[in-house]
C-alpha cells in the first residue's frame, strides 16, 4: 500500500514538479493550493504525511500547527 501524501503549495510549477517526483518515487499525493481546504482534507484523516508551503492563500502553514493539535496524538518536529 502506498503512503498518501497531502502536499500544500500555491506555486503551480513548484506544486506539479514535487507531486510528480513523490509520485515517481510510489506516493500517492494530492495536491492542494490553498492552505484551509488542505487542513479540511487532511482532517479528514485521509493522509499519512503532510507537506506545506509557508505562505498561502487564506491559511499558511505556520498556521497549522494549533489546529492540528486535537488531530494527532504526538508533536509535529517541525512547525
Amino acid at each position: 500500500m502506498n503512503k498518501k501524501i497531502l502536499l500544500a503549495e500555491d506555486d503551480s510549477n513548484l506544486g506539479l514538479l514535487l507531486r510528480n517526483y513523490l509520485e515517481a518515487k510510489n506516493y500517492e499525493t494530492t495536491l492542494f493550493v490553498n492552505g484551509r481546504v488542505a487542513l479540511e482534507a487532511f482532517s479528514a484523516g485521509l493522509f499519512d504525511l503532510c507537506i506545506l508551503d509557508i505562505m498561502m492563500p487564506e491559511m499558511d502553514g505556520l498556521a497549522w500547527p494549533k489546529p492540528l493539535e486535537s488531530l494527532i496524538r504526538i508533536s509535529p518536529l517541525f512547525s
